[in-house]
């Protein structure tokens, strides 16, 4: 780490966002990191490059960038809120990761334009275990001059990014769809096993021939294998995190006018996942296990 070395600040170190600090230190960046809780920043604090921010609001005032991985819509309204962004001095950019609501990405944008401070929506796509390595996709939207400053931190973060226009919705829309394919993509592999189960065929050689033919992309070729095999741990995208963004998903449509059949379906699902306590804390590929039972099998 040199005197020259890009410096930003990253808010918000759960599994993903602690990977994703991970992954700009590696890129040659200082970061200045801040968390609600402590043990997340003693985790990464003894790493060269590091700096600990007692509050948001030391974050801004010691880096132009800031990024954001928090929780759910009422974590980022909370925490960026009026007095926060009143605060933060003339030329700051913020960049959020998480995956929010449509409506809420446009609240968070005119708060920050009310104080001169720059917002990019920016969700990543890819789970948690692969932050690190930088083979997260991240799709951005916002003000031009906003994901123009954003973009070469957001290019050491992952493997691709997409600008999707200045309406910073637009990346939360896209996110919420990627999501929503994922989780239908998991409940066909919890159907198409137990169907071959049922059978006697083994799950593992099902989803090699799933995998070889027709269906041969990241979703089935990474999640198929763990429902044949039952590995739902380490979490890499918790229960609880899924049924949320089930939800938005949902909600968008709604206030869209579309049509989504299966969602009811879909929802009712990680709702029974959510209400087992042997299945609530796995990751949200366990929703498959639901079907398995129901199946009798």
């Amino acid at each position: 780490m040199s005197a020259t070395s890009p410096v930003v600040a990253f808010l918000g170190l759960g599994a993903m966002g602690a990977g994703m600090v991970s992954r700009l230190l590696d890129e040659g960046y200082g970061v200045t990191i801040w968390n609600r809780s402590r043990p997340a920043i003693d985790a990464l604090a003894a790493r060269e490059g590091v700096t600990v921010a007692s509050s948001p609001a030391e974050a801004f005032g010691a880096c132009e960038l800031v990024h954001s991985m928090l929780a759910d819509d009422a974590a980022l309204l909370s925490v960026f809120d009026d007095e926060l962004l009143t605060s933060v001095p003339p030329g700051r950019v913020h960049i959020n990761h998480s995956t929010i609501s449509p409506s809420a990405a446009h609240e968070l944008a005119e708060r920050h334009a009310r104080h001169g401070v720059g917002y990019v929506q920016a969700p990543v796509l890819g789970r948690s275990t692969i932050a690190a390595t930088g083979g997260l996709l991240v799709v951005a939207s916002g003000d031009p001059s906003a994901v123009a400053a954003a973009m070469p931190s957001l290019e050491a973060l992952g493997q691709k990014t997409w600008n999707l226009g200045d309406d910073v919705a637009m990346a939360s829309v896209v996110k919420i769809a990627v999501n929503y394919s994922l989780i239908s993509a998991m409940q066909s592999i919890a159907e198409s096993v137990s169907l071959v189960e049922a059978t006697g065929i083994d799950a593992s050689e099902f989803v090699e021939i799933l995998t070889h033919t027709a269906f041969s992309g990241a979703a089935h070729k990474g999640y198929a294998p763990i429902i044949a095999e039952k590995r739902y741990e380490p979490v890499g995208f918790a229960m609880s995190l899924g049924l949320k963004d089930l939800g938005l998903a949902e909600a968008a449509a709604a206030e869209r006018g579309v049509s989504l059949p299966i969602a009811p379906v879909l929802h009712e699902l990680f709702e029974a996942a959510l209400a087992d306590a042997d299945l609530s804390a796995l990751d949200w590929s366990a929703v498959a296990e639901i079907t398995r039972r129901r199946s009798g099998l």
